[in-house]
């Protein structure tokens, strides 16, 4: 009994418990980006998207549209949060935090890279609401 080493209340704590403000910040800096890429889509959708995504026949048609592409990233924002809510619950909430974070860089990069409607015509505004529903199902399931 003598040779034990008593060690000060409170070192027994899981790793975990000692990091809740890791987590918060973690969560508030990946939250801020993925915000930021909508941020910088809505600006391109006002901009740039009517131009050189949607047919020029009709301006107001093509801002239209472009508005819409952006509504859709809204739309798959409750199946991100659904799936992506469970996958943390049961994977752990980091391996979908990295995940997020991924699919939203990815999809953003690939939007920069889309060819424009007079390069593959139809395919450029339907390839450009794919990216937008990963985007969207990518900040559902980090709000989740």
């Amino acid at each position: 009994m003598k040779d034990e080493i008593v060690e000060p209340p409170g070192s027994h704590e899981p790793e975990h418990a000692k990091t809740p403000k890791k987590a918060a910040a973690s969560g508030w800096i990946g939250s801020a980006l993925e915000y930021y890429d909508f941020f910088i889509y809505a600006q391109a959708a006002a901009l740039v998207f009517p131009i050189i995504f949607f047919p020029s026949d009709n301006p107001q048609v093509a801002i239209v549209a472009a508005f819409a592409t952006f509504g859709v990233g809204y739309v798959a924002r409750p199946i991100g949060a659904f799936v992506l809510g469970h996958w943390g619950d049961t994977h752990g909430r980091k391996n979908v935090l990295v995940l997020c974070m991924l699919l939203m860089g990815a999809s953003t990069f690939l939007v920069a890279l889309l060819p424009t409607y007079d390069a593959i015509g139809v395919w450029a505004p339907i390839l450009l609401v794919a990216l937008r529903l990963i985007q969207g199902f990518a900040v559902g399931g980090e709000t989740a």
